[in-house]
């Protein structure tokens, strides 16, 4: 997907990448799946947004051009993969929260192979795709070894579920905002 894909509204963005599929080339191995949950954090204003605190060393690659990766750890094992969404300097990001049909490829992606393994988690997605923070900051794109593709899979608004975020209680109101989107 082209960069202009990311600078989207982020709740609308966060549906849209539903059915999209995120490669992942790990040295030899090319993983892929189907993006099957999304949360949309957006703004400064977003108690449950990272840049709710402002701008800081963990929160400035919110701040850049959309179509960034923001990867953070939390609970000090597990990896979030986001994307950064809406114009530069307004700080927005898509947290990929589940993915579905992991396959992967030894053979620079001419047959794919089904890979068993949970991925109905952001913490689960990442270990399997074996994402850290080494990625942070980079923009979505083959050469850095993370993209996502349109593959024309069809996803209806009817397959579409929404509610609230997971996990940010603390966010008063903006917790039950339901910006969290799964097939």
């Amino acid at each position: 997907m082209p960069p202009e894909f990311f600078k989207e509204y982020t709740p609308r963005l966060a549906q849209n990448l539903l059915g999209k599929v995120l490669y992942r080339q790990q040295d030899s191995l090319l993983f892929r799946a189907i993006i099957s949950e999304t949360e949309a954090y957006h703004g400064p204003e977003d108690l449950a947004c990272h840049c709710s605190k402002g701008y800081t060393p963990r929160t400035k690659i919110m701040y850049k051009e959309a179509g960034h990766i923001y990867v953070y750890l939390i609970y000090g094992m597990y990896y979030m993969l986001n994307f950064v969404t809406m114009e530069k300097n307004f700080p927005a990001a898509v947290l990929v929260r589940g993915i579905k049909n992991l396959q992967v490829s030894y053979n620079h992606g001419k047959s794919f192979e089904p890979v068993a393994a949970p991925t109905n988690g952001p913490g689960k997605l990442t270990k399997q795709l074996k994402l850290d923070k080494s990625l942070n900051g980079l923009k979505l794109h083959r050469k850095n070894g993370l993209w996502v593709a349109n593959e024309q899979i069809k996803i209806y608004k009817n397959q579409i579920q929404n509610g609230p975020r997971i996990g940010v209680n603390y966010a008063k109101e903006w917790a039950k905002k339901p910006w969290r989107y799964w097939i």
